[in-house]
């Protein structure tokens, strides 16, 4: 495994004393290139962040949204987590391309199957998680990819799942009747202006869950764009992965003797951009 520098820096040095968190802002992390192998013999490609000084104390394996209308590793929630989890909660944050999807780490060897297939994909990224021993192991799932969580997730070594604006389309109740046996907690964010699932909804789909936890957020989108969005979806990751710990998030990074970065704004903003145009064509997940 190679070990990938931090984004490079865009213009000068950070300036001394406290660095305001903005959406670009990357905080110091261990980051590593990684690969997949799944059980049906494909290659996925990956990152995972860790925290730069230390261990981490628990672990998020993260599953992105629709990969055929802009979905993939890098969808803006991920990558923030990954560029401020290991730092400010010391977090170890998995990400990675299922097959067919391709960022700018690389594209994933196979083929978008519908989320049947990505069943491997799934396994295979919480075999790597147990490998590297990475502690208390979560997964993440956003929009499509928490009917992967759903459908596939329930696997001994995950300590629960925490879902982003489920459309529940490829879901079923069987599903959450597996997930209800499971018995590992399931938390679940509905954004209040969800584009196909919204809290009220939700409480009566997931009713047949008994670990889940549904929490409608005020004001929220299926896309959490913005700021204020993306620091509660961080602030709730943190609250049930870790719980006890400081809350809200810092705002501010005050360094311990390490700077924060900048990244690119065309890197950073290009996913965005293509899920949110497909998004209002009104593709679906």
């Amino acid at each position: 495994m190679s070990t990938a520098p931090d984004p490079a820096p865009a213009g000068a040095d950070a300036p001394a004393g406290p660095t305001p968190i903005r959406s670009l802002t990357v905080l110091p992390a261990r980051r590593e290139d990684v690969e997949l192998h799944t059980a049906d013999g494909l290659t996925l490609v990956g990152e995972l962040a860790l925290p730069a000084d230390r261990d981490p104390v628990a672990t998020l394996v993260t599953l992105h949204p629709l990969p055929t209308h802009g979905g993939y590793m890098d969808s803006h929630v991920y990558r923030k987590a990954a560029w401020r989890l290991p730092a400010l909660a010391d977090l170890a944050v998995l990400r990675f391309n299922t097959r067919g999807t391709s960022s700018p780490r690389g594209t994933s060897e196979g083929a978008f199957d519908g989320g049947e297939a990505e069943r491997f994909d799934v396994a295979a990224a919480i075999e790597l998680a147990e490998f590297r021993d990475l502690p208390h192991r979560w997964l993440v799932g956003w929009s499509f990819g928490t009917e992967l969580a759903l459908k596939h997730g329930t696997d001994p070594a995950v300590e629960g799942a925490i879902l982003l604006s489920p459309p529940l389309h490829r879901a079923t109740d069987e599903d959450l009747d597996r997930w209800d046996a499971f018995g590992k907690p399931l938390v679940v964010l509905v954004p209040e202006l969800d584009d196909y699932l919204r809290p009220d909804e939700a409480r009566r789909r997931f009713a047949r869950v008994r670990n889940a936890e549904v929490i409608g957020v005020d004001g929220a989108k299926h896309l959490w764009v913005g700021e204020p969005s993306v620091r509660r979806v961080l602030d709730e990751i943190v609250g049930h992965v870790r719980p006890g710990f400081p809350l809200p998030l810092p705002t501010e990074w005050s360094g311990d003797g390490t700077g924060a970065v900048t990244a690119e704004r065309d890197t950073a903003d290009s996913d965005q951009a293509s899920y949110d145009a497909s998004r209002s064509d009104g593709v679906d997940d």
